[in-house]
């Protein structure tokens, strides 16, 4: 019998869900529930008001001595998330992955489809729940489903971006260096390291006191909703946010390729009749459905959750890094330090260059897109986005001339932002950085 090419995709479609469905049964044959901690073993939290945002009206119990903590770095791309990422990857005492949905992604869309609410893509959400509840019980196995090929006697090369976790670069999973080595570039560690381990990986992850997981692939706090309220995790999230227009901005520097239609826009004043207008629109709404159901503090949210400008980080690393640290409980190590210090200065070296680097003068960076933005961009994103860019207290360039005088400014970390009172009556000053 002979199938018709539209028929083989439907079949196609309609397995994934199946396949999914068979794995999380596999998956929840293994993962045992644990046992809500013990309130009598846990502290109340400081009576002071930089705490309000974790204690509320109720008891804070603050397990960290005891009970590990899970990071999750929610974010969108090109928004300063492998900045953010690198806060916790230099810390001793946390094992750091970047980007792991990305194996998700590229099982369930290898091509990603136009439509952002479509079968795939509910299905993926899913996906991306239970590995991220099976990376947080350290059982690394279970990236196993995703990565192609699948790994021979859990070892691959294939992990995703490997060298950018320092865990993966080190003793026990790698041996190439010493640790007194110092920082290993995340191509040394390719290069170096052998084939990933995923038992000693594992191992890894369970000596840690603390874990973080970066992403980019899921699109709002709303959808992790059944992570934080799953007893077994002491899951917190932090939120970072940008600018659209930064984004926007380096967006099209850094995806010349899907971007190029915005980049025909910004070099010859005129807009293509058939720009895809999602790939600004999307980033928008994404942060205004979550950005509004954080800053409505939901009992499931509340001292689980903390939003963070790049834009604020970006003028003031280190003291806004103390304000995260201590949202999460996790002690400010001098590695971490150090780093902010070497990688927040910039240079003029062709590694600070690099789109994916973290080497930057941190706070011209952040507003690099008043130099590179024409105003007839900027004013259209001012305005499909006005409402996260008031929520998140933007303050709008309304003519040219005033978008040139910003970006002629000779003060970098100067930045035109400003809190919306409204805004600031609603949250406390901890959550809102």
């Amino acid at each position: 019998m002979q199938c018709s090419w539209k028929t083989v995709i439907l079949l196609a479609l309609v397995s994934m869900p199946i396949q999914y469905t068979a794995m999380k049964i596999f998956m929840d044959l293994f993962v045992h529930k644990s046992p809500i901690p013990n309130l009598m073993n846990c502290g109340l939290g400081k009576d002071v008001k930089s705490f309000d945002r974790i204690c509320d009206d109720y008891l804070y119990c603050n397990c960290s001595s005891s009970r590990k903590t899970h990071i999750l770095i929610l974010a969108t791309t090109r928004s300063g998330s492998s900045f953010v990422g690198q806060l916790f990857n230099q810390h001793p005492d946390v094992f750091y992955l970047f980007e792991p949905l990305y194996h998700v992604q590229t099982t369930f869309i290898p091509h990603l489809s136009p439509s952002r609410y479509a079968v795939e893509h509910r299905v993926m959400l899913g996906a991306s729940r239970d590995l991220l509840r099976t990376l947080y019980n350290c059982d690394l196995y279970f990236l196993e489903n995703y990565i192609k090929p699948r790994p021979a006697r859990h070892t691959t090369d294939k992990l995703f971006r490997r060298g950018a976790s320092k865990a993966l670069c080190s003793m026990p999973v790698c041996d190439a260096f010493s640790p007194s080595y110092g920082n290993v570039e995340e191509g040394d560690c390719v290069r170096k390291c052998a084939s990933l381990n995923l038992t000693l990986a594992t191992e890894s992850c369970r000596e840690r006191r603390h874990m973080a997981i970066k992403t980019v692939r899921i699109p709002e706090v709303n959808d992790l909703k059944a992570l934080i309220e799953d007893p077994r995790l002491n899951l917190k999230v932090i939120q970072l946010v940008r600018d659209p227009h930064g984004i926007l901005s380096s967006r099209i520097e850094t995806f010349r390729d899907t971007y190029r239609l915005w980049r025909i826009w910004r070099d010859t004043g005129r807009k293509p009749y058939n720009l895809d207008l999602t790939q600004l629109t999307t980033v928008c709404d994404d942060f205004l459905n979550s950005v509004s159901t954080g800053l409505s503090r939901p009992p499931w949210l509340r001292g689980r959750y903390m939003l963070v400008r790049y834009e604020d980080l970006a003028r003031n690393p280190l003291q806004k890094t103390k304000e995260v640290y201590e949202f999460l409980g996790l002690s400010l190590e001098k590695s971490v330090v150090d780093w902010i210090h070497n990688n927040t200065r910039g240079n003029n070296d062709m590694s600070a260059k690099h789109k994916y680097g973290t080497l930057r003068n941190s706070a011209a960076n952040a507003e690099s897109w008043r130099l590179k933005l024409s105003h007839d961009i900027v004013d259209y994103t001012q305005t499909v986005c006005k409402h996260i860019l008031d929520e998140l207290g933007y303050k709008a360039v309304n003519s040219p001339e005033e978008l040139k005088n910003m970006s002629l400014s000779t003060k970098p970390s100067y930045l035109f932002f400003f809190f919306v009172i409204k805004t600031i009556m609603h949250t406390d000053i901890y959550s809102f950085i």
